[in-house]
């Protein structure tokens, strides 16, 4: 009877412990995000695309896990999740497109790679 008890109560320190390192992830992301970098991975990308990205290209996340912004289009009222402990980011515009990518958050940079760009934020 001990060990069952003992054996659930790790099973759910563990689920806390994982949550809490996506939480503490998450309260880094939320801030205002500005553009710094872009680049192409797969395909070659137009210099008036980079030029566009770099002059507009800024994202907003909120705690409630909403965000707004400018990257390849505006979103006026998307939603994004991290997971994989902050590795892992998925950003859905409004109509529900989502835009999956890896990221590195940092204390005042983040980076996001998907299929067809990297992109480099600075916090503002």
């Amino acid at each position: 009877m001990k060990k069952s008890k003992l054996f659930v109560f790790g099973i759910l320190l563990s689920a806390v412990l994982i949550l809490s390192c996506t939480m503490a992830k998450r309260n880094e992301l939320v801030s205002s995000w500005k553009v710094t970098s872009v680049e192409a991975n797969k395909k070659p990308l137009s210099d008036s695309l980079k030029n566009i990205i770099l002059a507009n290209g800024q994202l907003t996340f909120t705690k409630d896990g909403h965000v707004t912004g400018f990257l390849l289009r505006e979103i006026t009222d998307g939603t994004y999740a991290l997971t994989k402990q902050g590795k892992s980011l998925v950003i859905k515009d409004e109509t529900g497109t989502p835009w999956p990518c890896i990221s590195t958050i940092t204390d005042d940079q983040l980076t996001l790679e998907a299929d067809e760009l990297k992109l480099t934020l600075k916090k503002i």
